[in-house]
């Protein structure tokens, strides 16, 4: 990505990314003996249009990606990536079918290399799917997925209402709360596959939930056009955080893990992102703009004051908050897709490498 100066309009750059130092295309390789140079940017073409991204955060598995495809049917895919350093390019390690486009991908947020390798997919159902799962011999099978587990709310039918999205509690990785279209929020605990609380969380469909660091506080945003903050040791009460003047629908809402007192949220079809402070309910602290709608927001896992989006204009933008509460301008690092970009996701591992999602490409891109 290339940076700015203060003050100055946020450059864009194209297909070959550009860094600061003018150094151009890549960068040395932080491993091994040195023999190649990673690049600053890298593509992989996927057989499908991409939508949902997670960047794993095993330690023993860097820089790899997990995508879903979105095709408007039954039969869609999920493809594990992984930068090869041999071939110092992305390569498919695994992919397997997934039913309807899976709404959001996580993997376990657990960097320990003897937990079990587990993703998660919402859609229809909370799926949970094995990586790499060991057979009856005790051997890993590489490349090979497998379901772990699907979960159903609805105890009198095999159908439920589609879930929109979920998010994977960081600090107890047994807690998964879902998202749906019925008006609920459920909070699961996924080692006894069970579900431990369903609320009516909003008076129309839930589009989005994110946990609050701890694994009390969440929030949800929705159809209503508002942000709730739940807290799951008294949930006879919400908070109702923000709403939009118009009642206009919110999709995404992501919490600052490194200041628990920021969200940020954005509308469905929206170009600002409204970022929000707990502490002063109702006021946004800072609105930023894109062009045109925005369809992904994530905060840095590293740095409590550095936010990144993406939307319909092509950009992938950082901005850095430090100034609060002084108005932000402009993004200091820019990056121009050749298409909309449809996800983003900072990684937590690799902390200066984001990944974006745009038509059938997935790339990831050093900042």
């Amino acid at each position: 990505m290339e940076s700015q100066g203060e003050g100055a309009q946020a450059p864009v750059v194209g297909e070959g990314l550009q860094s600061s130092s003018g150094s151009g295309g890549v960068a040395e390789g932080g491993e091994g003996k040195g023999a190649w140079k990673r690049k600053e940017i890298y593509t992989y073409e996927l057989p499908w249009k991409g939508n949902a991204l997670s960047w794993s955060v095993r330690g023993d598995k860097p820089f790899r990606l997990a995508v879903a495809s979105y095709a408007e049917e039954y039969q869609n895919k999920v493809n594990i990536l992984q930068l090869d350093d041999s071939q110092n390019k992305v390569v498919s390690q695994a992919q397997f079918d997934h039913p309807y486009p899976a709404t959001k991908i996580m993997w376990l947020p657990d960097q320990r290399t003897n937990a079990t390798d587990l993703l998660a997919t919402t859609g229809d159902y909370l799926r949970l799917w094995e990586v790499n799962p060991r057979n009856k011999d005790g051997e890993i099978e590489e490349g090979k997925v497998v379901t772990s587990c699907c979960l159903n709310n609805n105890k009198k039918t095999d159908f439920c209402a589609p879930l929109t999205s979920f998010d994977w509690n960081g600090d107890d990785a047994r807690l998964i709360g879902t998202a749906s279209i019925d008006t609920t929020c459920s909070i699961w605990d996924i080692e006894a596959q069970q579900s431990l609380t369903q609320l009516i969380a909003h008076e129309k469909e839930v589009f989005d939930i994110a946990f609050a660091k701890g694994t009390e506080i969440f929030a949800s945003v929705g159809g209503d056009g508002s942000v709730r903050l739940f807290d799951l040791r008294s949930l006879e009460h919400s908070t109702i955080l923000y709403e939009t003047e118009d009642l206009w629908p919110l999709l995404r809402i992501v919490w600052n893990k490194q200041d628990p007192n920021y969200l940020a949220t954005i509308k469905v079809d929206g170009t600002d992102i409204v970022v929000l402070d707990v502490r002063v309910p109702s006021v946004p602290v800072t609105v930023l703009s894109h062009n045109a709608p925005v369809n992904s927001i994530c905060w840095a896992p590293h740095s409590s004051c550095h936010l990144c989006s993406a939307g319909d204009d092509c950009l992938a933008l950082i901005w850095d908050l430090s100034s609060l509460p002084h108005p932000i301008e402009d993004p200091i690092l820019a990056y121009n897709a050749a298409s909309h970009v449809n996800w983003l996701q900072w990684s937590a591992l690799q902390t200066d490498w984001i990944s974006i999602s745009y038509g059938n490409n997935v790339q990831i891109l050093r900042v």
